[in-house]
């Protein structure tokens, strides 16, 4: 049987229940979200003369709270339309819906005869067959199950989403001694393919994989942070984006998290397990005074940080262990980080960091040691694969390297000598392996990575991995042509793929030049060209750095020729040969955006983050974006359409420098177009599908397209409501008279200049000198320059 999710039920309406309900409405399906019947009325409702027989009273919880995740920053929802795909109710008058339902979630509240009072009632409903999960972060799935039916106990288990259920890729699922292989089979391509997810199957253990290996990870360190020579900030310098983890890193984290939630892990933790680092899940000292103190984080505006203003001016204050007190400490400052300047490699990094021979390579040495320890010694016990720790750890805590990862970048059979001497000797497993002649955890062969699997005390191969494609394990196999900036793969099948590995995936003059080779190359030998890389972000736009410099030399005639090519390399990605499929993911900003919007198509990531944000820094866009709004703005017109009020939309768009905070509303703002360009909500699968897309043009019989030559420009009719519209927004102080010069540059260009006669038909040509002409003109102004210098300098937007 074919098992389909239609329509999903969310027992429980918490921040994580809405949130749940809020990614199933995200890829499309029907969700009923339920939660409790209030026992009395509020005041509001009293004075309404409501009773409690009124559904908006029954249904005050689940409303309040999905209302409530709406609104929440960043937000749980790719649209705000697709919210009204969850429909509310309540425990006692909708609970029996969920027989339409092929997946009923429980998200209520963490105790267990809570959770089976719900199951019970969940018995008298479901239909047979279909999937019940819980949503539980530590409480033994297979306590749950007691007293179920047959059917019931089939067809549950555990799947654990991480907060915020959106953003964080982790996807546990825990199956009981009963649970169907076929369920356990159906969640993993389910979360993986549909969700977006990475899903780990995990042992029915004590806080499961993640938020046992994480929260022992903080714990350690919480035990030892008296004995270390480092203030707070420093210590979150050093566990941060230099060792590939977030940027609120060890004790901002704690803080978002809540110190209470924190604290009631680790005890649940402590109380559940006896190993060789329970005594680690112990409160210190210093942590419970803050928990008497309400000092709990950011929910109480104060934790491990605190934010005081003085003198009008914010400042970051953090506790001082040794007095228990607020200080501002200063800047964190280490001299072995000129080291690793420079190094993107995490594993080129890490060894680095790792021997230097001061305090900060003490701290490393340290804190990995137990780390490495604590996870040699929890297999097999939480899982028997080594893999799944990694793939657990990177996703739901976003530590780019997991600990058999970082392990393998340091070496091991060093290390484990060094463990030994610092009295952390790993478990017995790891010196099995190294006598059977294996030094590394992991590796890669035939594009297919494997890992070591301890009873066989041989390499296997990771499962999942077919259908999949990845640039990292193509890397020693598949390279074509290189330079210091970009990378062109043979991804088979007559397909070829480039890749940035700029900072923040820039645009200069070594990606151009990649472009364009990677051009000639498809349309000499090969069939069709995609642009993605596997980076935080696709690209952050061109390198305004170069065109800072060449503006402060006024080497007019270089910039321009820059510009030109830039916009030339659009061009020849729109009118090449063959098809050109862009895949964005992350941040697809300025140049990164032009280049989508010159591809025959886009398949982007949902979590793509796309703007033309040229006007922050003084300019338009001057890569062929502006130009392509008008192209876009005349094909859309229709007859009796309000011209102005299209162009209105259009022209905002950019004039407000607009970012879209997904995918899907990248079409709301223009940057990609429906019907032709598509979303996948799977990362993992990205590449593979961006790909068979690339083919299948080809299959339909690609055809070079023709320079456009009839793009009907609004001239004169729409440029007296840009002039005014500007004039406007200066008097009351809403823009500067430099943000007034660029808006009405902007709309000269979009709108072809002052041309008498709306809907003149002009090349794209002439839209791109024009283009060209204004973003030149802008960059002799002082003030542009002044913005551009902000942002490189400071990564502030300047408005002046």
């Amino acid at each position: 049987m074919i098992r389909r999710i239609k329509k999903v039920a969310v027992l429980g309406s918490g921040v994580m229940g809405s949130g749940i309900a809020c990614h199933f409405a995200n890829i499309g399906t029907e969700v009923l979200l339920i939660d409790i019947v209030p026992l009395e009325l509020n005041d509001k409702e009293k004075a309404a003369g409501l009773t409690l027989d009124d559904k908006a009273v029954r249904n005050r919880i689940v409303d309040g709270s999905l209302k409530a995740a709406l609104k929440s920053k960043p937000s749980p929802i790719y649209r705000q339309s697709f919210a009204k795909r969850i429909t509310t109710g309540n425990f006692d008058d909708d609970l029996q819906k969920i027989k339409d339902c092929d997946w009923v979630i429980e998200v209520v509240i963490e105790r267990l005869d809570i959770k089976q009072s719900v199951f019970e009632n969940v018995e008298k409903y479901r239909k047979p067959g279909s999937l019940i999960t819980t949503n539980t972060s530590g409480i033994s799935v297979e306590a749950m199950i007691e007293g179920r039916s047959e059917d019931f106990q089939k067809y549950f288990c555990g799947t654990h989403f991480f907060n915020p259920p959106r953003y964080l890729q982790l996807f546990e699922i825990i199956p009981t001694s009963k649970t169907e292989p076929e369920v356990l089979e159906f969640l993993a391509n389910y979360a993986s393919k549909f969700l977006g997810k990475t899903p780990v199957l995990a042992k029915d253990t004590p806080a499961f994989i993640a938020n046992r290996v994480g929260t022992f990870s903080i714990m350690e360190l919480f035990h030892n942070v008296k004995n270390l020579d480092f203030t707070i900030p420093e210590i979150d310098k050093l566990t941060g984006p230099v060792i590939g983890r977030a940027k609120s890193a060890t004790f901002r984290t704690a803080d978002i998290v809540g110190l209470d939630t924190l604290v009631h892990v680790a005890n649940n933790i402590k109380e559940t397990t006896d190993d060789e680092a329970n005594q680690y899940f112990a409160i210190p000292d210093y942590l419970q005074q803050m928990l008497d103190k309400k000092w709990l984080g950011s929910k109480t505006k104060q934790g491990f940080f605190k934010k005081v203003v003085e003198d009008g001016k914010k400042k970051f204050m953090s506790i001082d262990f040794d007095t228990m007190e607020y200080v501002e400490a200063p800047r964190p400052k280490f001299g072995v980080f000129e080291k690793t300047k420079g190094i993107e490699d995490l594993r080129e990094r890490m060894p680095i960091l790792f021997a230097d021979k001061g305090k900060v390579g003490d701290f490393y040495r340290s804190s990995f040691y137990s780390l490495f320890q604590f996870v040699s010694n929890r297999i097999p016990e939480i899982t028997g694969e080594i893999y799944k720790v990694d793939d657990a750890l990177n996703a739901g805590f976003g530590w780019k390297l997991g600990p058999f990862q970082t392990w393998d970048s340091v070496g091991i059979e060093a290390t484990v000598k060094a463990m030994e001497e610092a009295d952390k000797k790993p478990a017995q497993w790891v010196y099995d392996m190294l006598e059977a002649g294996i030094t590394s955890f992991y590796k890669v062969e035939n594009g297919l990575k494997s890992f070591y699997d301890i009873p066989s005390k041989s390499y296997q191969i990771i499962p999942g991995q077919e259908g999949r494609l990845s640039l990292e394990l193509l890397r020693e196999t598949n390279v074509l042509w290189e330079n210091l900036d970009v990378t062109i793969f043979d991804l088979g099948d007559g397909v070829l793929n480039i890749e940035f590995h700029t900072k923040m995936n820039t645009i200069g003059a070594g990606v151009l030049e990649g472009l364009n080779k990677v051009i000639d190359m498809a349309e000499a030998d090969y069939q069709a060209v995609v642009v993605s890389n596997e980076g935080e972000h696709f690209s952050a736009g061109a390198n305004v750095g170069m065109i800072y410099m060449m503006a402060i030399e006024q080497e007019w005639e270089e910039l321009d020729m820059a510009v030109q090519w830039f916009q030339k390399t659009m061009m020849r990605m729109r009118y090449s040969s063959i098809p050109v499929v862009a895949a964005p993911h992350g941040m697809a900003l300025g140049g990164g955006c032009e280049l989508c919007m010159h591809s025959d198509k886009v398949i982007a990531h949902a979590e793509t983050y796309m703007g033309l944000v040229e006007f922050g820094v003084g300019l338009i866009p001057g890569g062929g974006g502006t130009k392509e709004f008008a192209v876009r703005l005349s094909d859309e017109l229709q007859d009796g359409d309000i011209r102005t009020n299209a162009f209105l939309n259009r022209y905002l768009s950019i004039g407000q420098a607009k970012v879209s905070m997904s995918a899907y509303e990248a079409f709301d703002l223009g940057y990609l177009r429906e019907g032709i360009d598509e979303v996948i909500v799977s990362r993992a699968h990205h590449l593979a599908y961006a790909k068979k897309t690339a083919l299948n043009l080809v299959e339909k019989g690609y055809t070079q397209p023709a320079a456009r030559n009839n793009i009907k420009v609004l001239g004169k009719e729409v440029m007296g409501m840009v002039y005014v519209g500007a004039d406007g927004f200066t008097t009351g102080n809403y823009m500067s008279e430099h943000d007034k010069l660029i808006a009405e540059k902007l709309g000269l260009v979009m709108a072809g200049g002052e041309i008498s006669q709306a809907l003149t038909e002009v090349s794209e040509q002439y839209l791109l000198d024009l283009e060209r002409k204004t973003f030149m003109e802008l960059c002799t102004q002082r003030k542009t320059l002044e913005r551009i210098q902000s942002i490189i300098t400071k990564g502030k937007i300047l408005r002046n």
